[in-house]
């Protein structure tokens, strides 16, 4: 192997490690790196072990923990019976969080789907439950997400040595 290929295969490997990161930390876009990283080493190779149909199911699987994070706080406040607009603050809430890094990410559903719930008339203790939902929801989402990198990461490997 020359030196360009490892310094190849150093870049992947470092793609898929950030990547794996930033499925739980703010600003990352970890399951676009994880995906570029496997598309990288794909092409390391020349495609020859990991194709194309490999590839969109991979860039599936990294559409779906963008999904999973935007629904978890959402699915989460509404299994505490939250209010249709708490669940909106949730969601809003999870978009700003993550401008105010790791604290705001996990106080941001939170306190969107609180604020939600008591415009809603609903009262503190209905806000609270809102809340709590949203931010159990938060962590089952990032269980998700890292499940489904786990997941990305195993098919790579299935592709290139077992099928």
């Amino acid at each position: 192997m020359d030196w360009i290929a490892a310094l190849l295969w150093l870049a992947a490997i470092l793609l898929v490690a950030v990547g794996i990161a930033g499925l739980v930390l703010p600003a990352i876009p970890g399951a676009l790196l994880i995906l570029g990283g496997l598309v990288l080493a794909a092409w390391i190779e020349d495609f020859a072990f990991v194709g194309t149909g490999t590839l969109a199911f991979l860039s599936v699987l990294a559409l779906l923990t963008y999904a999973a994070d935007f629904l978890a706080g959402i699915l989460g406040a509404k299994h505490f019976g939250a209010s249709p607009r708490a669940m909106m603050g949730a969601a809003i809430g999870t978009v700003v969080g993550v401008f105010f890094g790791f604290p705001g990410l996990l106080l941001g559903p939170f306190v969107g789907a609180a604020a939600g719930e008591l415009s809603a008339r609903r009262g503190m203790l209905a806000a609270g439950k809102a809340g709590v939902g949203a931010t159990l929801g938060l962590v089952i989402g990032a269980a998700a997400k890292l499940a489904l990198a786990f997941s990305m990461l195993a098919v790579f490997v299935a592709a290139r040595f077992i099928w």
